[in-house]
């Protein structure tokens, strides 16, 4: 079981240009024979990474007692809100855009971003996007001489390849650690939304995320994210986002400063056992069992059914429920998403577009009178959870200006329960002066307080 999931604050790193093997060195007098090092890689690569420096408003900042300056004077409360600073590592992925890759929990909550060169050139860096759900961010910093680590494919990586982690572990500058990939696929560890990480025993420790795990062409093939230890510190299970997924999410960063993740309709995903292998006559135990289809969604329309095993997704095969959802949600929506699928022992092609959320999951919209700007729809009962769906709300309308936005999930209305658009157009009626929405935006819960007939949000 694991014990403690620490994620690091790693820092510096660097690789990039094009990288040469491992090389012989002169040994030293006396001795015979050469030398093996890493040296020429490390030293072809370490201009490539860079230290990440931030500045965060403190916990007392979001209180909103200390906006009063009654309550500043009176209680001994600061005069200006506390700042805390942490660092990390970030690795420059294209030098002639001046896009730096890192994690998202780097540089969460950040006031100022701080970018430091290996030539010791201090950069502010501006923040382009962020996905917590693969904990990836994008910056971005002046492109003047700039030097970026050749991007590998971390699709090819076997266990047991030899691998290089630098970043600067507790703040002690800038460090080389060597391992292996000790294992590939690694998910389930509920550290991220999206897992697929590399695993390895290179040693990674607080002060190295966002860091580059480079393979001994000098490629980059991973971002350092995450630890496995019982005391804070490395005891050689460390975990890398693979590049391949960190630059599909990248792309969509620079489009849009976000990930837009559609779906196909399929609610829920199971793994295959051997029982299930058996029955589908299957190579071997692997697989995704597709538990749940979402009544007129694509996946619906496309003949999937319950029971069916996804064996490959775009190419990749899918080894478990994992797979699957990874190769969906890294999908852009507009795109397509071929499945080979296998039903009562009978193998075949199926291809579906990525849709936007409400029509991957067969969703009515419904427009009220009583919420302008946007449109409204009941979840479908196969996910079997509480809330209505926001769609599409128009900027400058009046629920946009409440604070409503795409996606999110209306729970309540005035702490009341809702189900469906009519509930809401009656709870909104009901209400007297002020009409309080309680809704979930991805991981967090919010209550937005409306002046009734107004589109000022107070």
């Amino acid at each position: 079981m694991i014990r403690k999931l620490l994620l690091l604050c790693f820092a510096s790193l660097g690789f990039l240009a094009q990288a040469q093997p491992a090389v012989p060195r002169q040994a030293a007098p006396g001795l015979s024979g050469a030398m093996p090092s890493l040296a020429p890689i490390v030293n072809q690569t370490a201009a490539g990474v860079v230290n990440i420096s931030t500045t965060a408003r403190g916990n007392d900042a979001d209180n909103p007692m200390f906006s009063d300056p009654f309550f500043r004077r009176f209680f001994g409360a600061p005069d200006r809100p506390r700042e805390s600073q942490a660092s990390g590592s970030g690795v420059i992925v294209d030098a002639g855009k001046g896009y730096v890759l890192t994690n998202n929990h780097v540089i969460k909550g950040a006031t100022k971003i701080v970018v430091t060169l290996r030539d010791r050139r201090e950069l502010t860096a501006k923040l382009i996007g962020t996905d917590p759900a693969t904990d990836i961010a994008l910056l971005q910093i002046p492109a003047e001489k700039l030097t970026a680590v050749r991007v590998g494919e971390s699709d090819a990586l076997q266990v047991g390849d030899y691998v290089l982690a630098i970043g600067n572990p507790f703040g002690v500058g800038q460090t080389v650690t060597s391992g292996i990939v000790s294992a590939l696929g690694r998910a389930g560890l509920n550290i991220e939304g999206f897992e697929d990480f590399i695993q390895t025993d290179a040693s990674i420790n607080p002060g190295n995320s966002g860091g580059a795990l480079i393979n001994l062409r000098g490629e980059l093939i991973g971002i350092n994210t995450a630890i496995i230890g019982p005391t804070g510190g490395n005891v050689g299970i460390g975990f890398a986002v693979p590049t391949n997924m960190a630059m599909r999410v990248m792309d969509q960063l620079a489009r849009f400063g976000e990930v837009k993740r559609g779906g196909i309709g399929i609610a829920a995903v199971g793994e295959v056992n051997q029982e299930i292998a058996k029955k589908e006559r299957l190579p071997a135990i692997e697989g995704a069992v597709i538990e749940t289809v979402i009544s007129g969604s694509p996946a619906d329309k496309a003949g999937l059914k319950k029971g069916d095993v996804v064996l490959n997704a775009n190419g990749r095969a899918v080894r478990t429920g994992y797979d699957l959802r990874n190769q969906q949600g890294l999908t852009p929506i507009g795109q397509h998403l071929d499945l080979s699928v296998m039903h009562n022992g009978q193998q075949r092609s199926v291809r579906i577009m990525i849709e936007t959320p409400a029509r991957a999951q067969g969703l009515k919209p419904q427009k009220i009178t009583e919420l302008p700007g946007t449109e409204l729809a009941s979840i479908p009962k196969e996910l079997n959870r509480p809330g209505v769906y926001v769609l599409d709300v128009t900027p400058a309308s009046e629920a946009h200006q409440i604070g409503l936005r795409d996606n999110d999930i209306l729970l309540g209305v005035n702490g009341a329960y809702v189900q469906s658009p009519e509930e809401v157009r009656r709870a909104i009626r009901e209400s007297n002066r002020f009409v309080v929405f309680n809704l979930q935006r991805g991981d967090s819960r919010i209550d937005l307080r409306a002046r009734k007939g107004s589109s000022q949000g107070t």
